[in-house]
């Protein structure tokens, strides 16, 4: 792999976005993928998302939850959105879910968005855990990010907040290692800051999947499993809690076994890649194949109200996908943003994802520096070597 890869790159091109624009150029992209959210949603909202409000509003659906004060309807609404989306009753009362059969090719959409959830999780988490996102409280702490994600924002979310932050730290550590390169500063701080991309300990290869299996898939699973069950689909809702706990908790029972105290390089050790990244290369795989054989094998089962909120996370989830290919293509070039393309349509979304983030880091550690900072660096070798060369040589 690593020889298909060196093989690879220099394949690439010119330098990724991320050296040559600066960060106001950068960010246009997601401010328009995030007006174009707003108008598509908006072209395609029709009466039976209204008419679904109006029954929470009315307390006439999910009658345990629309009575809470304030929260009742929105909260009622919610439940009820997940609940259609993945083949669930749409009866007047909504408080049982079996008034029509389920919607197999719904559960096959949905499987296929949540896999490419479980996909973004993971990496959003591996991000969190290196040292040198440590100072970005967005990139470090992302439950409350996840948390306004999928309970408010959606692709806005991501758009505006999410991927802004991790440009922002991208440039800002870019800027920091030319500085570094200038005057070639070699402090514990600045390494640790600037050049350690290795995980905060060796405990998180464990603590993450676990997170994302227990935390996500899990819930994910039930909710798909029971057809949309309400209760189901209430804790599906809260994910970003459950991931969070389960991981921290995983930490703080595995911290006693660690070995080596010292940063670990994911990238460097082929099994902790392979327990990073299993369980949503799997999910994806799985989830594809299972959509494939229904899109070419059955006819489209869904209902009219299924219909319309699948479209909202139809729309959703490619705004969400076109910007992840603009962040790879910032980032890492044409050669990683192409590999999620064709990766994503042979194995899945998720699996493309998760292939093309491994491509990204080993673009990263091709181009360590900009430009500015390759002179920079290369300058002072220079002057480095004519300071230090003896006058005379044997």
């Amino acid at each position: 792999m690593d020889a298909l890869q060196k093989k690879l790159l220099p394949l690439a091109g010119h330098r990724p976005l991320l050296h040559r624009l600066r960060l106001p150029y950068l960010l246009i992209v997601p401010g328009l993928l995030a007006i174009a959210t707003i108008a598509l949603l908006g072209f395609h909202s029709d009466l039976n998302i209204a008419a679904l409000y109006s029954q929470c509003h009315a307390r006439s659906r999910l009658r345990w939850v629309s009575r809470v004060p304030i929260v009742g309807a929105p909260s009622c609404f919610l439940t009820s959105f997940f609940q259609l989306a993945v083949g669930g009753g749409d009866g007047d009362s909504g408080d049982s879910h079996h008034h029509h059969s389920s919607s197999v090719r719904a559960l096959a959409i949905m499987s296929v968005v949540l896999s490419f959830v479980a996909a973004l999780l993971t990496v959003n988490l591996v991000e969190s855990a290196r040292l040198c996102n440590r100072r970005s409280w967005l990139i470090a702490r992302p439950t409350v990010p996840w948390l306004v994600f999928n309970l408010i924002g959606g692709a806005l979310v991501w758009d505006i907040v999410i991927v802004p932050e991790f440009l922002r730290r991208a440039k800002h550590v870019q800027a920091a290692k030319e500085s570094a390169a200038a005057e070639r500063l070699r402090d514990v701080d600045s390494f640790i800051d600037l050049e350690v991309r290795g995980l905060t300990s060796q405990v998180e290869v464990v603590a993450i999947p676990l997170a994302v299996l227990l935390g996500f898939v899990a819930p994910s699973a039930a909710m798909l499993v029971t057809v949309g069950h309400p209760i189901a689909v209430v804790v599906w809702l809260f994910f970003p809690l459950w991931v969070s706990l389960v991981r921290y908790a995983v930490k703080v029972v595995g911290v006693n076994a660690i070995r080596d105290p010292e940063p670990h390089r994911l990238e460097s050790h082929q099994i902790s890649l392979g327990l990073m990244y299993a369980v949503p290369v799997v999910c994806s795989i799985a989830s594809h194949v299972f959509l494939l054989v229904n899109l070419f094998g059955s006819p489209d089962d869904r209902r009219e109200m299924t219909r319309a909120t699948t479209k909202f996370i139809q729309i959703d989830f490619l705004i969400i996908g076109a910007t992840f290919l603009y962040w790879l293509l910032v980032e890492a070039g044409m050669l990683t943003t192409a590999v999620m393309i064709v990766s994503s349509v042979v194995l899945g979304p998720g699996a493309g994802l998760c292939g093309s983030w491994l491509l990204r880091e080993k673009a990263i550690e091709r181009y360590p520096h900009g430009e500015g900072g390759e002179r920079a660096a290369a300058a002072g070798d220079q002057q480095e070597h004519d300071e230090e060369s003896p006058l005379l040589r044997p």
